[in-house]
């Protein structure tokens, strides 16, 4: 049986190294969990040259494995498992290495008798300020198990917004990254080969033909600076939106472009009402809620309105006034905002509307796919019968001359 050299780290960050015979190195890594090691290294013994494997330092903690643990830690907290007990279970069924070792450290916090909010505080790239807070109002208010199960609904509500999005972003880009594709790999090594046969006719080529030619000529020469300025573009785009006043403009046009600004308002106003909704159920003070929703808003322009709407009430306004005046939202979501605070209902009508949007989201999406499949399609396909009419053109012409 092979033997394996290992290193590991105990939960107290101590380095430990040793030997262990193991059919493969998947059996190492259960027998070194089952002795409570995060294994950093594991090598095999081999006869000359040792086959090493390296456990990946950074792994991102992604929606999915932070959605599966508040519900599985909802389940556990509302079946009385201790708080200690359930970090525990969880930590050690945990595949993802970087979150393993979070919940780990999670764990010892809360037994050194940090709160478990805090202990969540202490890694803000994993747990967010929403979580956060939302964690630290259940704690406070004796009802965790509540307050768990409101947040996994709420990351699995978010999760799914998130992936009709990207489900409709996915089918535009990928066809035209195929399109460009096409039509370079055409200009660059298809159309010469046929310029190079016509060049032996000796005859004048048809408008359509010797511009399309000439056109190849120049990306030929000019291809590296075609490439250049292509991803030029995407990273000058980036770093524009990466500063305040670039993003603000960025953010403030989106808004304005037909048809996608109006599902990008959706998606925001869906985002934004079932954020606040969550929170403010949950008994977060509003003027922190308001903080943190801001800030999830996705938006530079949604993100300045709520901010302006904070404001405003930290002076004794109401949240549906401020809110209606930014001019950024619906004016049907800021009446309903504004019966739900006469009423007293502010979390069920931010929740009814969070409902009504996400479904509006949905056909939104499905609207917008159903019209940019054929659009993308022609567009496609009036380049590619462009280049292929321009090149048989010619072979056009002179049959209908010989005939």
């Amino acid at each position: 049986m092979p033997v394996f050299v290992y290193e590991g780290k105990t939960r107290t960050g101590e380095i430990k190294r040793g030997d262990i015979e193991a059919p493969n190195q998947a059996a190492v890594m259960t027998k070194l969990r089952a002795m409570q090691l995060l294994p950093t290294k594991v090598k095999e013994k081999g006869k000359g040259l040792d086959m090493e494997i390296r456990i990946p330092a950074f792994e991102s903690v992604g929606d999915r494995e932070l959605v599966l643990f508040t519900r599985q830690f909802c389940t556990m907290i509302d079946a009385g498992l201790p708080l200690v007990q359930c970090l525990d279970i969880l930590a050690n069924q945990e595949k993802n290495e970087k979150f393993k070792r979070v919940l780990f450290q999670v764990k010892e916090s809360v037994e050194s008798g940090t709160t478990f909010a805090d202990a969540l505080r202490k890694h803000p790239k994993v747990f967010d300020d929403l979580f956060v807070n939302l964690v630290t109002a259940g704690e406070v208010g004796g009802i965790l198990d509540t307050i768990m199960n409101r947040l996994a609904i709420f990351m699995e509500k978010n999760m799914k917004l998130k992936k009709e999005i990207k489900g409709a972003m996915f089918y535009p880009a990928t066809i035209m990254v195929v399109a460009i594709a096409v039509v370079i790999i055409l200009m660059v090594f298809v159309i010469p080969i046929f310029a190079k046969m016509f060049s032996d006719f000796g005859q004048a080529l048809p408008a359509m033909t010797q511009m399309v030619i000439d056109l190849s000529n120049w990306m030929q020469r000019h291809i590296l600076l075609i490439l250049g300025m292509m991803v030029g573009f995407v990273f000058g785009v980036r770093a524009i939106y990466r500063t305040e006043k670039g993003r603000a403009k960025i953010d403030d046009n989106v808004l304005k472009i037909p048809v996608v600004g109006d599902l990008i308002r959706k998606i925001a106003v869906a985002r934004f009402t079932r954020t606040l909704g969550t929170m403010v159920a949950s008994g977060v003070p509003i003027l922190e809620a308001l903080n943190i929703t801001a800030r999830t808003a996705g938006n530079k322009t949604i993100e300045k309105a709520v901010l302006f709407t904070r404001d405003a009430i930290s002076e004794g306004k109401t949240i549906g006034e401020p809110l209606g005046q930014t001019k950024v939202f619906p004016s049907m979501v800021t009446q309903m905002i504004t019966v739900g605070e006469t009423t007293g209902a502010l979390d069920t009508m931010l929740s009814k509307i969070a409902d009504f949007y996400e479904l509006e989201v949905d056909q939104a999406v499905a609207t917008l796919t159903s019209m940019l499949e054929p659009m993308m399609m022609v567009f496609l396909g009036a380049i590619i019968g462009t280049l292929v009419i321009a090149m048989y053109l010619p072979i056009f012409t002179m049959a209908s001359a010989i005939g």
